[in-house]
């Protein structure tokens, strides 16, 4: 039986929920689910250039799951932009940092933490 996964810790939730191609794409192509935890992987690695060692202190896991995120979050932005198909981000084990000690929240106010995990269906 396999451990159950940590929460990750997440910043914010992101802005935008879908991703796809414009214009001629087509309805009918998958919808891959960007979790938000792998989001926050890919913001944190690509955007703010952070090493997979800071990302993994950041997020409260091991390197080797940031890994294991960033390659599969990467898989699947690049399944959207070869093959057209759509990106939901919602889900996943993750719960919102708390502001304090954060270093990219250090400008913020404590906020309530709040916690969130994707049910098993």
């Amino acid at each position: 039986m396999p451990r159950p996964s940590k929460r990750r810790t997440v910043c914010q939730e992101p802005n935008h929920f879908l991703f796809g191609p414009l214009g001629m794409g087509d309805p009918d192509k998958q919808i891959q689910n960007l979790t938000v935890d792998e989001f926050e992987c890919i913001r944190l690695m690509d955007i703010d250039k952070w090493s997979q060692e800071e990302v993994a202190l950041q997020m409260n896991v091991a390197r080797t799951t940031i890994q294991r995120m960033y390659e599969e979050a990467r898989k699947k932005i690049a399944m959207m932009l070869v093959e057209g198909h759509y990106i939901l981000v919602s889900g996943g084990n993750y719960q919102l940092c708390d502001h304090q000690g954060c270093p990219k929240c250090k400008h913020k106010n404590n906020h309530h933490q709040e916690s969130h995990q994707e049910e098993e269906l």
